[in-house]
């Protein structure tokens, strides 16, 4: 049996999951995705001129972005040239399904509970680990692209050590770098110190930034300030993965002419793959 989609804004992984669904024989009606070229071979992908077209009375379910909004005021959208205002979304979602990550708690507030259904996938532990997992492998395939040195013997340094600092400094050590993790609480600097890997405490980093290869921030919080950026060495690979605004000051990064690459939305294919999943365990 088919379902109407509506597929609204989203990256490359909104994109792989349009795909799949048409080929498993639904409609999909698409806003805020026209400059996906890849979309435009099947007849079973609609692209609407109006978000009120894309969220007609005949859909069931809504697939927003993973993460929903960057801003909070639009949600993301980079294959369009269109700035989609989360109100305006909004405003159509009476008695549809609304899967997307990341959603903010205003779009709760903004949504008529009664006639709105809302899964949060990122809210999911099973696809938390797999987006960790992609998040790493794809961190340090970046790595081994953008430096002359191999990681084995590297010196690198993790700020954080959520999921995604746990996995990837096990990954990173796993290639024989030598790893240094960067937390707060005591707690975390246990672990680290658990899991065999240097510790240091991201409140008194400072000169000790000069010794490491490769540094890689997993904090949505302004780590890498003006000050610490001095004490980074000109051939050192900064990678960040938080989310907007990022952890490490990108201008002053810019002025000091030091390596700095934003590694924004890494998973894909795996995340992809279970949104699929999603729609068949709740019979979608």
């Amino acid at each position: 049996m088919s379902t109407n989609f509506a597929i609204i804004g989203g990256d490359l992984r909104i994109i792989k999951l349009a795909k799949m669904l048409a080929d498993e024989g639904n409609t999909v009606y698409t806003y805020g995705l026209e400059k996906a070229e890849e979309l435009k071979g099947y007849n079973n992908i609609i692209f609407s001129e109006k978000i009120s077209k894309a969220i007609s009375k005949d859909v069931e379910i809504v697939v927003g972005p993973i993460p929903f909004s960057s801003n909070g005021v639009n949600i993301n959208s980079p294959f369009s040239d269109n700035e989609i205002s989360i109100r305006e979304f909004i405003h159509y979602l009476d008695g549809k399904i609304l899967i997307a990550g990341s959603i903010m708690p205003e779009v709760y507030n903004l949504t008529n509970d009664e006639y709105v259904e809302i899964i949060d996938i990122m809210k999911r532990e099973e696809l938390a680990v797999l987006n960790t997992v992609s998040t790493a492998e794809g961190t340090i395939e970046i790595a081994i692209a953008n430096t002359n040195r191999i990681i084995h013997g590297s010196k690198v340094l993790i700020l954080g050590f959520g999921r995604i600092g746990k996995v990837l400094a096990r990954k990173m050590a796993g290639l024989a770098a030598k790893v240094t993790c960067a937390a707060r609480k005591d707690e975390d600097l246990a672990w680290i110190r658990a899991y065999g890997h240097n510790e240091t405490n991201i409140n008194t980093i400072g000169e000790n930034l000069g010794e490491f290869d490769i540094i890689i921030n997993t904090v949505p919080h302004l780590i890498l300030n003006k000050e610490r950026l001095q004490h980074v060495k000109k051939e050192c690979l900064l990678i960040d993965l938080a989310s907007n605004p990022g952890g490490i000051d990108k201008k002053e990064a810019k002025e000091r002419n030091l390596k700095l690459i934003w590694a924004l939305a890494l998973p894909r294919k795996s995340c992809t793959c279970y949104n699929s999943r999603i729609y068949k365990r709740h019979n979608l």
